[in-house]
């Protein structure tokens, strides 16, 4: 939403700010189409020359983030952890194999089935069970289990971190497009210097207009993107991060209370639930 909002201020402020100098928009329009696809093509251009196509699908499945905002809101956050309470409460008075099928197959559980957010978010649910079948099996000890799931947010950051970076690379380079526009405006013009001045200045002017695009759009529009993008793919990070924490703490024989306790509080700040919040709610979750 902030997102939309900002690109409205940015445009309406540049355009005002024109309009109050008794700038005229259609000098603006005319040069548009012919500016536009110098610019958005050797943006497009690069961006393909210069990225694997991992890469480009990775920057198709997040360019969208930023116009939703981050799924990874308090309330995800509340159900992520009672979800973990009532695993390891469920461990404690069954066992650890009293798990093994709900992990094993995360969807047909009766537990798992209480919280849909986390069911649909497979990346997560992934990170979570496939990191409780290495406890529930025996086959790692919690501190391997940690150094396992340390390795795979490493991963995840790298992976995450890629779009931004990939969509950041456009926008440094949209204003030196902007200047080739500018070049090939003005080498336009040099065929009118026998024209009268006005005629020269009008062509003057559309070869401006592209690098007032390619500026325009590198700060306006394609830098916060990326920086957008990043922010949305961090928050994923820290809702790993918890996750982790509380599975670690419950692994060296934390209370389930104990854990959630643990996994709330690397919850930032703002999404994080409060302590007593926290506790009213567990309390009402029982063992099966």
């Amino acid at each position: 939403m902030f997102f939309i909002i900002g690109l409205v201020v940015v445009f309406g402020a540049v355009l005002a700010g024109y309009t109050m100098e008794g700038g005229k928009i259609k000098i603006l329009m005319e040069p548009l189409p012919a500016e536009l696809t110098i610019l958005l093509g050797a943006a497009i251009g690069s961006f393909l020359a210069g990225n694997s196509m991992n890469s480009i699908k990775a920057v198709v499945a997040n360019i969208s983030k930023p116009f939703k905002g981050s799924k990874y809101t308090k309330a995800v956050y509340m159900e992520s952890l009672m979800l973990q309470y009532e695993v390891y409460v469920n461990i404690k008075k069954g066992g650890l194999l009293a798990l093994e099928q709900d992990v094993n197959d995360p969807h047909s559980s009766s537990i798992f089935k209480k919280y849909a957010n986390m069911l649909s978010d497979h990346h997560a649910l992934d990170f979570f069970c496939d990191s409780l079948k290495l406890l529930i099996n025996g086959s790692a000890k919690i501190d391997e289990i940690d150094q396992v799931m340390d390795m795979d947010l490493d991963v995840h950051h790298a992976e995450s971190a890629q779009p931004g970076a990939s969509v950041n690379t456009v926008a440094d380079a949209l204003p030196a497009f902007g200047i080739v526009a500018c070049v090939m405006g003005v080498v336009i013009t040099m065929g009118f210097l026998d024209q009268p001045p006005n005629v020269i200045g009008g062509h003057v002017g559309a070869a401006l207009v592209g690098t007032f695009l390619g500026i325009f759009l590198s700060y306006g529009i394609f830098g916060p993107l990326a920086k957008n993008i990043d922010q949305i793919n961090a928050a994923e990070g820290h809702f790993f991060s918890a996750i982790r924490a509380g599975l670690v703490a419950f692994g060296n024989g934390a209370a389930p209370v104990t854990a959630v306790e643990f996994a709330r509080r690397n919850i930032p700040s703002t999404e994080r639930p409060g302590s007593q919040e926290l506790e009213e709610v567990v309390r009402q979750i029982k063992p099966r």
